[in-house]
């Protein structure tokens, strides 16, 4: 049995490790996660349950960058 699922991030199918963290997944994925905010199957995931967080298989993500300025 394999140790890798996919799962679906801002619309294209990515693959980690079973069980792995969202921070840890953000980071792999190139994203700095203090400036993203998470939308996780469809409802937006409030910071204080990332790290409790552990993506499955199938999971869908919308990553979305804050962008500070004025």
């Amino acid at each position: 049995m394999s140790d890798r699922i996919t799962l679906v991030v801002n619309g294209e199918t990515q693959s980690c490790s079973f069980q792995t963290p969202l921070p840890d997944l953000l980071q792999q994925l190139g994203f700095h996660p203090r400036l993203v905010a998470v939308e996780y199957n469809g409802e937006i995931l409030h910071r204080q349950f990332w790290n409790e967080t552990k993506v499955q298989q199938g999971d869908r993500l919308e990553v979305v960058t804050i962008v500070g300025g004025g």
